[in-house]
């Protein structure tokens, strides 16, 4: 499944304010993918050190139960795109919805390691066709004049439901008087934090059949009347329907349907390929998933109490969304490139004061007041510094930097190379840390500073560029 930018629209044709209210509600409702991506994916913080006591498990095993939901990820966002031309864009969000409900559920109530690891592969297929879904319907209703700023609907949903989802944790903590495994109507916290998902996940579900199909969608099967309905809906009747109808026929009549064997060059795949693979996986090597999956359990562990790393996750998690609203910003300002490489001086100094900060770990398991103090504040200027660069910058450059002939397949090598990352990241780290926390920070630094040489060899800026510019 692929959405084609449209040519600048005059004034005329942009949608009118009458219109605009309606076509915020149906971003914000498609958005809701996004929300759960963000809630589901970091919800799990909470849990990890009650998983471990209830279940009597190592730090290898822990990693896997975490991790395993990467496998889903990836599995649903491969697929998404095919779903969705075969039976629309609104049926996979409610089979989304459906999915993330089942999971929740699920997951609130294992019978055991194994089921609870079943639950978490399905919330993962959720989130991977959440991360699929969301971006090109948003893109398909969008009025051309307003794409790029509704488009950041997504991203912005994404790190609310991060955030959301560690208020919900820590308020739940609060309610188990600050035991993550203390009882709460029968359940313990943990299961609740798990569980409370079940709600978002319906209301997703309920708003998807309040919001219209895809015109390009409903073009692609023959409903070119309740085509133009939607087109009006978002546009305004003051738009030429017809014409609008003819320019998306002719765009996707003109769309090269990009396969495997166009990304492969000399040298397995094309340089560009490898650039946007690079981007992709630096993204993740530099740790930050470290952040939003395991950062309760982080804490805890150099001597910080359970309610007080509950409350560090949530701060974690609004530096998260400043940082996210900063790049938004900026990035059509002052360039990709540059956003890009200030995130990596700031992450590589940040990670290093936190390297730093866990060397002087006690054999008590705490940290001394100022390498306490260096460390929370350290964690929390990675997270802005990543944040407000590659947090958006790297979606932005995938989006710009491929030829049209090989964009969808590139898009989605590279979304797999992220996938594959993350699931390296997560899985090793309650190991490494074991191993090593100190260590293990200056191996996430080393990636941070590895990062600018590769952008100022191998990315070129595609600010301002015209996408029939890329090649």
């Amino acid at each position: 499944m692929t959405s084609t930018a449209q040519p600048t629209v005059p004034e005329g044709r942009k949608a009118h304010p009458e219109h605009l209210g309606h076509v915020i509600f149906i971003t914000a409702a498609a958005a809701m993918g996004g929300f759960l991506f963000g809630y589901d994916s970091s919800v799990i913080n909470g849990a990890v050190e009650a998983i471990r006591s209830r279940y009597d498990v190592g730090s290898a095993v822990l990693a896997q139960v975490i991790a395993v939901a990467l496998i889903g990820c990836a599995i649903g966002a491969a697929t998404a795109g095919r779903i969705a031309d075969r039976i629309g864009r609104i049926r996979v969000m409610q089979i989304a919805s459906v999915l993330f409900t089942v999971s929740a559920v699920g997951s609130a109530l294992p019978f055991a390691l194994w089921d609870l690891a079943l639950w978490r592969i399905i919330g993962g297929f959720a989130i991977g066709m959440a991360s699929v879904i969301g971006p090109a319907y948003i893109a398909e209703v969008s009025p051309p004049a307003y794409r790029g700023r509704l488009g950041s609907f997504q991203q912005a949903a994404i790190v609310i439901g991060i955030a959301v989802s560690q208020l919900v944790n820590f308020g739940i903590l609060n309610l188990a008087d600050g035991k993550q495994r203390g009882t709460i109507a029968g359940l313990e916290a943990w299961q609740w934090m798990l569980g409370v998902m079940v709600i978002p996940a319906v209301l997703y579900g309920l708003l998807s059949f309040a919001i219209p199909e895809s015109p390009r969608y409903l073009i692609s099967i023959g409903k070119t009347t309740r085509a133009k309905e939607v087109l009006a809906e978002v546009e305004g009747h003051t738009v030429n329907l017809d014409t609008r109808l003819a320019e998306i026929q002719e765009a996707m009549r003109r769309e090269h349907k990009s396969s495997f064997k166009d990304l492969l060059g000399k040298v397995g795949f094309l340089p560009i390929v490898w650039v946007g693979i690079g981007l992709s996986v630096f993204q993740q090597l530099v740790g930050i998933n470290v952040a939003f999956y395991y950062s309760s359990t982080l804490w805890q562990s150099v001597g910080i109490n359970p309610e007080s790393s509950f409350f560090y996750s949530f701060t974690t998690s609004i530096i998260n969304i400043i940082g996210t609203v900063i790049a938004m910003i900026f990035v059509d300002r002052i360039g990709r490139r540059p956003l890009a490489l200030i995130g990596s001086v700031g992450m590589a100094v940040s990670l290093g004061l936190e390297a730093w900060a866990f060397s002087a770990k006690t054999a008590a398991g705490t940290l001394p007041t100022t390498e306490g103090t260096v460390a929370l504040i350290a964690a929390h200027v990675f997270v802005l510094f990543f944040a407000l660069s590659w947090g958006v910058v790297v979606w932005v450059f995938l989006g710009e930097m491929f030829p049209n002939k090989i964009r969808a397949a590139a898009l989605g090598v590279a979304a797999s190379a992220q996938w594959i990352a993350n699931w390296a990241i997560t899985a090793s780290f309650p190991s490494l840390s074991d191993w090593n926390l100190s260590g293990t920070y200056v191996i996430y630094m080393f990636f941070a500073l590895l990062s600018i040489p590769f952008v100022l060899k191998f990315v070129k800026e595609t600010k301002g560029k015209a996408l029939e510019e890329m090649g």
